[in-house]
């Protein structure tokens, strides 16, 4: 058996080559159709485009990507190929209500937002979002939720996408990337929207870059109908946009999910169903390194930014925007 896997995900070296007779790492841009073409498995990240032009013609049967999101995956062409393919749905999401609790505590410290009498608004209430509502609750935040899926499937305690535009201080998306269809999220956030701000909140985008229109939300901090944003997914990434870079409060290069224990996490889930397709016994055991050995403070708010403060990515990528991908590919992994 032959396995292609992407070159930057952690702790799966030894557990994948005593599962498969032969693995070929390589970076996500550089898995190719000669790359694949007898390959049986790809275990990917978002870099890599699954899809007939790549897939055409090839031994693959099964592709595992070691993240949340799959958009990069075409799963139409994968049902006609007779591909299995599977994501690790809430692997990071502790690493994202890291990210999101350091950002919160940062809007407090450093913008005068109150978060106990603040409003925040939740768009996406999946694994992630969940995670997020619980977060926001303990900090003494109201809450409220928006997700159309979940409300036309007669869940109760959502609210429609206006009713967060009238009423929420801090607006944070947490939704797939659906280009299409009922549920689309391409562009949710666009002029429209903007335009039905009425408390002038702060923007906060750890979904899919997409889901904002990047020229929408320029024009949105240049006319005051936000107070200011928080980003770590862009449109065109690894090109992002430099003068959103400039303007928003956080920068960050697609990193909020990025701890070690998420990865560990995905890791070990992205073996789990490549054992499972194949029948292979899980007999491996992946975990994060050890917690590095630090004297935190002993208010959990000063604890928390000392685990991990976003503004010292935001420097970086500022100061370095050109080497996104690197800062990406090469982080230094932070634990929660």
């Amino acid at each position: 058996m032959k396995v292609i896997v992407d070159n930057k995900i952690p702790y799966i070296k030894e557990a994948i080559e005593a599962l498969a007779d032969e693995v070929v790492y390589l970076p996500g841009k550089e898995i190719t159709p000669e790359v694949v073409k007898d390959a049986d498995a790809l275990i990917t990240r978002t870099r890599t485009r699954c899809d007939r032009t790549l897939l055409a013609g090839s031994k693959v049967k099964f592709i595992g990507t070691a993240t949340i999101g799959f958009d990069h995956i075409d799963t139409a062409y994968c049902h006609e190929a007779g591909i299995t393919w599977s994501n690790c749905p809430g692997c990071n999401a502790g690493a994202v209500e890291q990210y999101l609790h350091s950002s919160l505590l940062l809007l407090e410290q450093e913008k005068s937002i109150k978060l106990k009498d603040a409003c925040l608004g939740i768009v996406g209430v999946g694994h992630v979002g969940s995670r997020i509502q619980q977060l926001a609750e303990r900090l003494g935040m109201r809450v409220l939720l928006n997700d159309p899926p979940r409300a036309d499937h007669g869940e109760k305690g959502f609210v429609d996408l206006r009713t967060l535009a009238c009423e929420c201080d801090i607006i944070t998306f947490h939704t797939p990337l659906e280009r299409s269809g009922k549920y689309q999220t391409y562009h949710l956030a666009n002029e429209s929207f903007f335009n039905q701000l009425e408390k002038k909140p702060y923007i906060i985008n750890t979904s899919r870059g997409e889901v904002i229109e990047t020229e929408a939300i320029l024009n949105a901090l240049a006319t005051g109908k936000i107070s200011g944003a928080i980003i770590d997914v862009w449109e065109n990434e690894p090109n992002i946009n430099l003068e959103l870079l400039d303007k928003v409060f956080i920068g960050t290069p697609h990193i909020a999910g990025y701890s070690a224990d998420g990865k560990a996490n995905a890791t070990r889930m992205v073996l789990e169903s490549f054992c499972r397709f194949f029948g292979k016994e899980m007999k491996f055991s992946i975990v994060p390194p050890e917690q590095p050995h630090v004297l935190y403070d002993s208010n959990e708010n000063v604890r928390q930014l000392q685990m991990y403060n976003p503004h010292l990515d935001c420097e970086v990528l500022r100061t370095h925007p050109e080497t996104f991908e690197q800062l990406r590919s090469e982080y230094h992994l932070r634990r929660e």
